[in-house]
């Protein structure tokens, strides 16, 4: 297998014996592909060709290999890096560790690749985080086969109801309650699905949709824990939003 200058996105990567790095990556036709890139640690007068295996830059990237792991061939950069700080950086880094952790190694997701771009463009471009976050969730349900209509009771298939009350269930989708809960944080009302569906993600609805797309994500993920998550928190309570900057005295 050889594949030539294909628009990639490394997801992580990690050093690799004495000189080389082991690179997840994310490509537009073969999906996820794990790659060595081998002496992209050693110093040259060009400098190092791991400085371009950086997250969140748009790459043409060339393989070759039978195995698991491919080997890296060519390496060039496709555009601009998409610059994310503080949250977003975080919420970047979460996008990443999505697709190591649920995609398998080539499975393409063209659909998926393109959402994954867009979505980095607007979370460099000071767009709503929850907007872009929960977007690229529903999304990536979609292409992982657990997708479901948000404005059908996925068990009677009647309409949802603005005033009624509904749970996620993995077979079905959507199905109403009879009961209206207290403090359940695993039911929505069916407002709040009608205007996710509409891709409103304000009001009540920016809550809900996180927590919903929380809950069909964490059946994929299993009990460990999300890397990135843990570090926006630390993040958080180390610069809590609102907090007051020290001001630097001038000299």
């Amino acid at each position: 297998m050889r594949v030539r200058l294909q628009p990639t996105y490394v997801l992580h990567s990690r050093p690799y014996r004495d000189s080389s790095l082991l690179v997840e990556v994310f490509t537009a036709e073969h999906g996820r592909v794990g790659l060595v890139a081998r002496g992209a640690r050693r110093k040259s007068r060009s400098g190092s060709s791991a400085a371009l295996l950086q997250p969140f830059v748009p790459m043409l990237l060339g393989f070759t290999g039978r195995g698991e792991l491919k080997t890296l061939t060519a390496t060039e950069t496709a555009g601009r890096a998409h610059v994310l700080v503080g949250e977003r950086l975080y919420s970047g880094l979460y996008l990443n560790e999505l697709l190591v952790r649920l995609l398998h190694r080539h499975d393409p997701h063209p659909e998926l690749f393109a959402a994954y771009g867009s979505a980095l463009e607007r979370l460099a471009a000071d767009t709503d985080v929850d907007h872009v976050l929960r977007q690229f969730e529903l999304i990536l349900i979609a292409e992982l086969g657990y997708g479901f209509e948000l404005n059908v009771d996925g068990q009677t298939g009647e309409a949802i109801r603005p005033d009624a009350w509904y749970r996620y269930v993995p077979e079905y989708g959507l199905v109403s309650q009879r009961r209206e809960p207290e403090r359940d944080h695993a039911a929505f009302r069916g407002s709040e699905l009608q205007a996710i569906a509409a891709g409103d993600f304000t009001g009540q609805a920016r809550h809900a949709a996180k927590r919903l797309t929380r809950q069909i994500l964490a059946e994929q993920l299993g009990e460990t824990p999300l890397r990135s998550r843990e570090l926006f928190l630390s993040h958080r309570r180390k610069d809590p939003p609102g907090a007051a900057k020290p001001v630097q005295k001038q000299t």
